[in-house]
């Protein structure tokens, strides 16, 4: 056993000059190992040699069954090796490993590595050195147990040296020592002693970071997750005070905010809170700049990234790896990480070609949004906003004054026919908004105000336009006339469903579908955009990579036929809750990136007509969240009359990208036409792909009239509860 365990070193050793698919292949002819199960008897080692012999500590059941699984695989390979214990046996320590093993004969004996190597991590790029803090004896390593590796396609760090152990870092103290967690396994020893050396630290000798996402971007700074007992050891309260809290940061006279000042170390206008950013100014191209998040501060919003500020360093490494490799690196909350990854994917500027003398200067990147913030038109502003300064005081602004885009929230009375069936069934959109995104035109830079216009569905902007002529009991279908019941559809131009009553501002793709329903439109004025482009095409494939990437590791594939995707979204959650919460994330980096492109004052003593921090983006957009949430719900509203056309079956409530039909059964089967296995051409299709549909609950029609009842609310919109049946108050709308 030890001489396998020497072998496993002397591999693991050997990436530094092998390259890892003729490694791999040495490792599968030499003992038969793959990586991953390398990693583990690493990882047992060490455990084993720095813990578990001297009866320090107990192992974790986690790695009790890793170990039960090494020694499963190590019998098969070597038979002289002892068996793998059950779950309640004691596991056996090296010593006695070496006894029951002893005079076996191995290949492995001529392969011996003292246990001083430098190991670097399984899944790590290969790499010619690594930094002196990584390069940990045996006796005092303390590597995560193996619980569960990062999911295929998360790799540690990536193919650029300088970032080869990954994106990020989870800081935590035991017994004393400082351990840096990274994703992949990989724990580094950190010898800083206060926060301006940490910083030091992870800037020269931590290589952490991300390669920047396109051509002319930047790099992404190293991210690092300070636990509690990492605040206590740097001088940093373990909670805010309240104060505080509604500060958002912690004093600026606080004396490690002064230890960075003395350090020449700058922090950005948030100050020091929980998503902190310390810097020095940039020297050429070479950034300086390491970013802190801190849980215990609140920096992971449970609403997005659930319990993940409870787990274990090792578990929290994994799942903002995971994340940080499938997304981005965490800038903040998901909501600016969303409008960071716009910008990621679309840096404002780039570098020209030489002049005459051979530089290169910044110039504006075509595609972008580029680097100065433009002015929205007056019906695209937001109440208070410095463009409706002159505005009277208390004035409300009508449809034909405002633009009012939004998602759906509507529900009408059950039918006679549908209080006769038996339940109601919510069908759920997957990222919705982020499908509405792909492939939209968007403009790229400030309007132009035209009157009466020629309406071009192709060119982004806003229109008023009187849409109150569509009648929805006959509309174009695709490419056939379609009767329907009017009565019992929701109006497309409207977040509550109402029909229109004269003219009011509409997004390009609200006016063009008006037309596609086979309706002519006579715009009166608009603010029309001539500079477009699919601006979010990269961002929307970004993360439906990264959606997709985590629901397969869930079980979840976009192979699956209708009733296997089902199944599989069965309790899907429960099969990895890290990994959970990266999908939940994942979702809440699409809305709030969205949310973001029309954030309003936060606070910052901000009085009506006078401009915000917000204004000074040139991210501030919103034209485009307008114009992606007009399309997200003209996308709905399409498959909704598609449906009624060949079913004759209508939505009983609709609340954003969820709907609900009353239907005589449980499963969404029970009432979208599949033929064959085969969807409605147009209409709603079970699966995982952003626009297809899940199943988001059901409950029977006797609770959808008894809550109505119960609050006196004949349209109280039962989509908001249809998951889970729970209702705690009237509807409000909010």
């Amino acid at each position: 056993m030890s001489e396998l365990f020497d072998a496993v070193d002397a591999l693991l050793a050997s990436r530094a000059v092998l390259p890892p698919s003729a490694e791999r292949k040495r490792l599968r002819a030499a003992h038969g190992l793959t990586i991953d199960e390398v990693a583990t008897a690493l990882k047992v080692r060490r455990a084993t040699v720095s813990g578990w012999e001297s009866g320090k500590t107990e192992p974790r059941p986690p790695e009790r069954d890793a170990y039960a699984r090494l020694l499963d695989k190590l019998a098969e390979l070597y038979p002289a090796a002892p068996a793998a214990p059950g779950p309640d046996a004691a596991v056996p320590t090296l010593a006695e490993a070496r006894a029951l093993s002893a005079g076996e004969p191995s290949e492995a004996s001529a392969m011996t590595a003292t246990e001083n190597t430098p190991l670097p991590v399984a899944a790590a790029p290969a790499a010619a050195s690594r930094p002196a803090c990584t390069a940990r004896p045996s006796s005092t390593s303390r590597r995560p147990g193996a619980k569960k590796a990062a999911p295929a396609g998360t790799p540690a760090g990536g193919a650029d040296p300088r970032f080869e152990n990954g994106p990020l870092a989870v800081v935590d103290v035991e017994d004393g020592q400082v351990l840096a967690y990274c994703i992949g396994g990989l724990v580094l020893d950190v010898p800083a002693k206060t926060l301006p050396a940490l910083v030091e630290w992870t800037l020269t000798q931590a290589r952490l970071g991300a390669p920047k996402l396109s051509g002319p971007g930047k790099d992404a700074d190293p991210l690092l997750v300070l636990t509690p007992s990492a605040l206590e050891r740097y001088g940093l309260p373990v909670a805010l005070s309240e104060q505080e809290r509604l500060a958002g940061r912690i004093p600026e006279g606080h004396k490690v905010v002064k230890q960075l000042a003395r350090g020449d170390w700058q922090l950005t206008k948030r100050g020091f809170g929980p998503w902190a950013r310390i810097y020095r100014p940039a020297q050429g191209s070479e950034r300086a700049c390491v970013q802190l998040c801190i849980p215990a501060w609140h920096a992971l919003d449970s609403r997005h990234w659930g319990s993940a500020a409870e787990l274990p360093p090792a578990d929290l490494a994994r799942v903002l790896g995971t994340y940080a490799a499938r997304v981005m690196t965490p800038r903040g909350s998901t909501a600016v990480t969303g409008l960071e990854l716009m910008t990621a994917l679309h840096p404002p500027t780039r570098a020209s070609a030489p002049d005459a003398d051979g530089k290169r200067h910044s110039e504006h990147n075509p595609g972008s949004l580029g680097k100065d913030p433009v002015d929205c038109a007056p019906c695209e502003a937001p109440d208070g906003h410095p463009v409706l300064a002159d505005l009277p005081r208390f004035h409300v602004r009508g449809p034909d004054e405002k633009l009012f885009e939004e998602a759906y929230d509507w529900a009408r009375p059950l039918t006679d026919d549908e209080c006769l069936r038996s339940h109601l069934v919510g069908i759920d959109v997957n990222m919705a908004f982020a499908a509405g995104a792909n492939g939209l035109p968007v403009g790229l830079g400030a309007p132009t105000h035209v009157k009466a216009p020629t309406f071009d569905p192709k060119l982004p902007g806003s229109w008023l336009v009187d849409l109150s002529h569509v009648d929805l009991s006959r509309v174009r279908a695709g490419k056939e006339w379609a009767d329907l019941d009017g009565a019992l559809l929701p109006s497309p131009f409207t977040p509550k469903g109402d029909r229109p009553t004269g003219p009011a501002w509409y997004a390009t793709p609200t006016v063009a579908y008006a037309a596609e329903l086979g309706y002519q439109v006579a715009p009166i004025e608009a603010h029309v955009r001539q500079e477009s482009g699919r601006y979010l095409d990269g961002w929307y494939t970004r993360l439906r990579d990264a959606y997709l990437a985590t629901m397969a590791d869930l079980g979840v594939t976009a192979d699956l036929d209708p009733v296997d995707f089902l199944a599989a979204m069965d309790g899907y959650k429960d099969r990895d809750p890290e990994l959970a919460i990266v999908v939940s994330a994942v979702k809440a980096t699409v809305k709030g990136g969205l949310g973001k492109l029309r954030e309003r004052p936060r606070g910052e003593g901000w009085r009506p007509g006078a401009p915000w921090r917000a204004l000074s983006r040139p991210t501030w957009r919103p034209d485009i969240r307008a114009a992606v949430i007009s399309r997200t719900r003209i996308n709905l509203h399409r498959k909704i009359v598609k449906h009624a056309a060949v079913t004759g079956q209508y939505p009983v409530a609709i609340l954003s990208d969820c709907v609900v039909y009353a239907a005589n059964g449980t499963s969404p089967l029970d009432f979208l036409p599949y033929r064959e296995g085969k969807p409605l051409p147009g209409g709603f299709k079970l699966g995982i792909n952003p626009g297809l549909v899940k199943h988001e609950g059901t409950q029977s029609v006797l609770w959808g009239e008894g809550v109505r009842e119960q609050f006196t609310a004949p349209a109280l919109n039962l989509a908001r509860y249809i998951k889970d049946g729970a209702v705690t108050d009237a509807d409000n709308g909010e």
